[in-house]
C-alpha cells in the first residue's frame, strides 16, 4: 500500500510530513514542497494559499486511515482523461492556406516586440498597440491555419527570456482555447490581445524579484502578486484595449474558487476571459523550466489540471481546454507500445488518444529512422509520455514543421 495520500486541508494537522502541497509552484512561496508541519502556525500558513487537497507522506508522519492513496486518485484522474479523449469534439473549419510567416519566425517576432513593449513600460513609455495588433493578427491566423506548428514552440523557453516568452505562450495558447469553443473571430482576436499583455505589469517588478533564483520571501511575494493591478492600470491607460482584452489581463491570477488574487473573486464573479486565462496561465507556468522550477511534462500538466478544477478552475472549461491541445499535447514526447519514441506531430480533434507521431528513439537507447505515423491507422499505440531531458533528446530538433 502506498505510503503517500490524498487528504482534504481540514484533516491537516501537526505532526503531519507534506509530500506535495498540490497547487501550482506560482501559488505559494514555501521553500520547499516537502517537510514536516511541526505546528498550528504551519498548518494556518497552508491553509492560507487556498489549497483544498495536499498529499501527505505516512511514512514520515500520521496517517489518515481512510484517505485514498496517490494511486487511487490518479485512477480517479486518468478516468477523467479517458472520458475527455473520447467525448464529441466539435469539427473546427478549416482556413484556406495564405501568406503568413512561418511558425517560428513569428514566434522569434513576437517574442522581440514583447521584450521591447516590456522594456518601454519599464520606461514609462505607453505600449504601441499599432506593434502589437497585427502580430496577434499573424497569431491568431497562424492558430486558424496550423497550430501544431506554433504551440509547441510555447515550451522553448530560456530561464532569462521567461517572462517575455510566457506572454507569447500564453497567446498562441488562449488563442487555441477560445477557438477550441467555437467563440467569434473577433472576440479571438481581443482574448488574444489580453493574453499577449496579461503579464506587462511585471515590467513594474524589480529585477531582483522578477529574476530571483530562490523562492520569494512574504514581502516580494506580495510586490509579485501585485503585477495583476499593475497589468490593468497600464491597460487602462493605453487607447484601443477592449474590456475582453481588460479581463484576461485583470483577472487571470483569479480562481473559481474565491481563493485568487487581487480581488478574491469566485464563481461567475470572473468572466469567461479571466478563467480561461487562469487556465491557460498556470498551464504555462508549470510546464515551464525555471531557476528553481523543473517544468512537468504536459500532459502531466494537464493531469494537475483536471485535479485542481475540484476547486480552482471551472471543470468545463479544463476539459475544454484538453479537447484544445489534446491529451499529448503537440511537441509532447510520448512512448509507445512497441517500444518507440516519438514526437507528437498534429492532433486529430476526434482521436485524441491517436494522434500523428514522428518516431525517433527506441527505449533500448539507440535512434531510428525518423519516420512520421499516424496513429489512427498504425497497429502502434501510446503507454505514457516522457520526458525529453531523460533520453537526452533537444525537443527543438523535432518540433513540427
Amino acid at each position: 500500500m502506498s505510503a503517500i495520500k490524498l487528504i482534504p486541508i481540514e484533516q491537516l494537522q501537526p505532526g503531519m510530513y507534506i509530500h506535495d502541497l498540490n497547487c501550482g509552484w506560482i501559488e505559494h512561496n514555501f521553500v520547499r514542497n516537502r517537510f514536516a508541519v511541526k505546528d498550528a502556525a504551519v498548518v494556518a500558513r497552508i491553509r492560507a494559499t487556498g489549497v483544498h487537497e495536499l498529499y501527505i507522506d505516512t511514512s514520515r508522519g500520521l496517517d489518515v486511515a481512510d484517505a485514498p492513496t496517490r494511486e487511487e486518485a490518479a485512477h480517479v484522474v486518468d478516468e477523467k482523461l479517458e472520458a475527455i479523449a473520447t467525448g464529441a469534439a466539435p469539427a473546427l473549419p478549416l482556413v484556406a492556406p495564405g501568406r503568413l510567416p512561418p511558425a517560428r519566425a513569428l514566434h522569434t517576432e513576437a517574442h522581440r516586440i514583447v521584450r521591447d513593449m516590456m522594456g518601454d513600460v519599464r520606461l514609462g513609455k505607453q505600449i504601441e498597440m499599432e506593434q502589437i495588433e497585427p502580430l496577434v493578427e499573424n497569431i491568431v491566423e497562424s492558430i486558424f491555419r496550423q497550430p501544431d506548428s506554433l504551440l509547441p514552440l510555447a515550451r522553448l523557453k530560456q530561464h532569462d527570456d521567461y517572462t517575455f516568452l510566457h506572454s507569447v505562450s500564453v497567446c498562441a495558447l488562449m488563442t487555441a482555447f477560445a477557438r477550441a469553443l467555437e467563440l467569434p473571430r473577433e472576440i479571438i482576436r481581443e482574448i488574444a490581445i489580453g493574453a499577449l499583455l496579461h503579464d506587462v505589469g511585471k515590467a513594474k517588478v524589480p529585477d531582483d524579484i522578477l529574476n530571483k533564483p530562490a523562492k520569494l520571501t512574504d514581502a516580494e511575494f506580495d510586490k509579485m502578486k501585485n503585477h495583476v493591478v499593475q497589468s490593468k492600470l497600464i491597460l487602462l491607460d493605453t487607447p484601443g484595449v477592449s474590456d475582453i482584452a481588460l479581463d484576461v489581463a485583470a483577472q487571470h491570477h483569479e480562481r473559481y474558487d474565491g481563493t485568487g488574487y487581487p480581488n478574491k473573486l469566485k464563481g461567475e464573479e470572473i468572466s469567461l476571459y479571466g478563467q480561461m486565462g487562469a487556465i491557460v496561465d498556470v498551464y504555462d507556468a508549470i510546464t515551464s523550466n525555471r531557476v528553481y522550477h523543473k517544468g512537468m511534462p504536459p500532459t502531466e500538466a494537464l493531469r494537475k489540471l483536471l485535479e485542481w478544477s475540484k476547486f480552482h478552475f471551472k471543470p468545463e472549461l479544463v476539459q475544454a481546454f484538453i479537447r484544445a491541445i489534446g491529451i499529448y499535447p503537440t511537441g509532447s514526447l510520448v512512448r509507445l507500445e512497441s517500444g518507440r519514441l516519438a514526437v507528437v506531430q498534429q492532433q486529430h480533434s476526434d482521436r485524441l488518444l491517436q494522434p500523428v507521431v514522428k518516431v525517433i528513439h527506441h527505449v533500448k537507447g539507440h535512434y531510428l529512422t525518423p519516420e512520421v505515423v499516424d496513429l489512427r491507422h498504425a497497429p502502434d499505440r501510446i503507454t505514457g509520455y516522457e520526458a525529453f531531458e531523460n533520453w537526452g533528446i533537444d525537443p527543438r530538433h523535432w518540433l513540427p514543421e
